[in-house]
């Protein structure tokens, strides 16, 4: 039997959501289930996952997707609490430009920006975008970055003649909200990455490797900061699938890659190895485009990453031993956690009220007590009489 995390017994937990920009359905790899992602649907997303008492939303970034800044932008006003993590992308933007953006959509949410720095792993895409760096001048390119952007938001006037960046009298008018600036995330596993994050952002971030995996880079980085007199918070990227028995999650997880096929699968993989990101090959070498080995470590599932690349593994499990694996993450230092569901809507809500009640959650008081008769969760049975147990128990 599965033991039950008690929330009184682990520390709280960031649990951030997804807005598929990129895409919807119920199935990876095909058109079928396939499902139109347009406004009213990521407001709907983001609607839920502030209802819900997430901590915030991530949006992607890339040629693949809509725009993070201007999705963000028009759903926020939609919702009161929620907070938003967006990508600022060196080298595609410059770090004023990008500063002022960060300034505006900070004051337009009152405080809710959180910011996603993205360096970005495929060589094509980049120089699709006209990046033709090579991947340590890229980070190189996001130190110098980072270095003006974040001096701007603190209130600097900014004179610097760098490598990548010259900038003369580089001013903001009007400060974020706040203070010196929202939040910097970052992920890159390599040595390159790892000496940037250390020295500019406020959180580093992993995708889903087994937890003995991720406790040795949450070390390495621990280590990195701590040497230069610097402390660091840390995040995760998954997927999850959770339904109220072990079988039936895993059914659902069979289930989700039921359409793919080899042929959709060497075609992924063959993309995904010609990134030069680090994460990127560490999440391959996991399966390696292997149907047969997909349990990679117990309860994480690395289905996903047959055909979608970033994060490709998934949390698999009935509500408690969900919880227990994410403990087991935050055992390691891990204290926010980004997750995501297909279909993105309907699997927001699942999480919620499946395994929410199992967490300690760092805003509790955004979370209500599901209760009968409240639309989804339960009904008024003969016009009279309520159930006298919740409808999802039922």
């Amino acid at each position: 039997m599965t033991k039950l995390v008690s929330p009184q017994a682990e520390s709280a937990a960031n649990i951030l959501w997804f807005l598929p920009t990129h895409g919807d359905g119920h199935y990876l790899g095909t058109t079928t289930g396939g499902r139109d992602v347009n406004f009213n649907y990521l407001r709907q997303i983001a609607q839920a996952a502030d209802q819900l008492g997430y901590y915030g939303v991530l949006l992607p970034t890339g040629r693949s997707c809509e725009d993070s800044w201007v999705v963000a932008s028009a759903v926020a006003p939609w919702t009161e609490r929620l907070r938003y993590l967006v990508a600022v992308r060196p080298g595609l933007q410059s770090p004023t430009v990008a500063a002022r953006m960060t300034a505006t959509l900070d004051r337009v949410t009152n405080g809710r920006l959180l910011i996603n720095v993205v360096t970005g792993g495929d060589p094509v895409e980049n120089k699709g975008d006209g990046i033709f760096l090579d991947h340590n001048e890229r980070y190189a390119l996001t130190r110098e970055f980072l270095n003006v952007y974040s001096d701007l938001l603190a209130g600097k006037t900014v004179n610097v003649e760098g490598k990548h960046i010259q900038i003369e009298d580089g001013r903001l008018l009007f400060n974020p909200v706040q203070s010196p600036r929202p939040p910097l995330y970052f992920g890159g596993s390599s040595d390159a990455g790892i000496d940037v994050a250390v020295d500019t952002v406020d959180k580093y971030l992993t995708w889903g490797e087994p937890p003995a995996a991720v406790a040795e880079k949450v070390n390495k980085v621990k280590a990195a900061a701590s040497a230069r007199g610097r402390k660091l918070s840390f995040g995760i990227r998954l997927h999850v699938i959770v339904r109220e028995t072990n079988e039936e999650a895993w059914k659902a997880a069979d289930d989700l890659i039921k359409h793919v096929t080899d042929d959709t699968i060497a075609s992924a993989q063959k993309i995904f190895s010609r990134m030069d990101s680090v994460g990127q090959q560490r999440m391959l070498q996991l399966h390696d485009g292997r149907r047969d080995k997909l349990e990679i470590s117990p309860n994480l599932w690395a289905g996903v990453g047959l055909v979608r690349g970033g994060a490709g593994t998934a949390l698999v499990g009935d509500p408690e031993t969900v919880a227990a694996r994410i403990k087991e993450y935050q055992d390691v230092g891990i204290d926010t956690f980004i997750l995501s569901g297909y279909p993105h809507l309907e699997e927001a809500y699942r999480f919620a009220e499946l395994v929410f009640p199992l967490l300690s959650l760092t805003e509790p008081g955004n979370v209500k007590q599901l209760r009968v008769n409240t639309g989804p969760f339960g009904e008024t049975i003969a016009n009279e009489h309520r159930p006298l147990i919740k409808a999802s128990q039922s």
